[in-house]
């Protein structure tokens, strides 16, 4: 669903860097990998630092300037760190995510990450539509161009919806206990503390409302509820021996 839309990366001078940008990219299902006369490439640095992401690497195109990279593109967008002196309609990731899903696949988006030390230039932004910028600490601004990358290409990833929920061991699977079942244990939690002592006539209103609160915010299933009811009883059964 993303592979109308181009990462350009305008004169990289470090290999790992466009190695850790394929790896960023492959993370958020996104392939369309165009370089600009970078310093060094294919390069053994970019491997390494793609970290399994070879297939993007092999398929990145090579091309001699902005223009060849951006030729049938019909929305661009460039990444800056920099305030310039001319304005220009700005967009933070997320925007920058909206906009381009909401305009769907049949347009082609490229999205322009220029030079590690100084980014693109003016020239090379006035072929862009938008400039984007990544909302960061205002003291210390500087993005390495992976980071950069892996930030606008998560925002397009989740905006288009293609991330999938990860259920972490049993969870969804034991129902949440009902309001029945809580109020039966909050009157044997009563009980329970009444029995050893705990509760005081004149507290116990607020003691159990409180008690209340944390055991509704956490939302019990009932595995759990039978182990604190397990508890209780047992706790019971210890101080009717003593």
């Amino acid at each position: 669903m993303l592979s109308h839309i181009k990462i350009v990366l305008v004169e990289t001078t470090h290999p790992g860097n466009i190695g850790a940008v394929a790896r960023a990219m492959k993370n958020m299902a996104m392939t369309n990998l165009w370089l600009v006369s970078p310093k060094i490439f294919p390069s053994a640095d970019a491997t390494s630092r793609a970290s399994g992401a070879d297939d993007v690497l092999a398929r990145a195109t090579v091309c001699q300037s902005l223009q060849e990279a951006i030729a049938d593109c019909q929305i661009v967008i460039g990444a800056s760190a920099r305030c310039r002196t001319i304005s220009w309609p700005e967009m933070t990731p997320r925007e920058c995510a909206e906009h381009v899903v909401s305009n769907g696949s049949d347009n082609k988006v490229a999205i322009i990450f220029g030079r590690e030390n100084s980014g693109l230039k003016n020239h090379e932004l006035d072929l862009c539509h938008f400039l984007l910028r990544i909302p960061c600490n205002r003291e210390y601004s500087s993005l390495n161009i992976a980071a950069a990358v892996q930030v606008v290409c998560y925002e397009l990833f989740i905006t288009a919806d293609l991330h999938e929920s990860v259920v972490i061991g049993d969870r969804g699977k034991i129902p949440i206990a009902s309001a029945v079942q809580m109020e039966s244990f909050y009157t044997h939690l009563y009980q329970a503390l009444t029995d050893i002592g705990f509760m005081h006539p004149d507290k116990s209103k607020s003691i159990m409302r409180r008690l209340r609160r944390i055991y509704n915010r956490v939302q019990l299933d009932t595995k759990e509820l039978d182990i604190l009811r397990g508890i209780l009883r047992m706790s019971q059964d210890h101080q009717r021996k003593n």
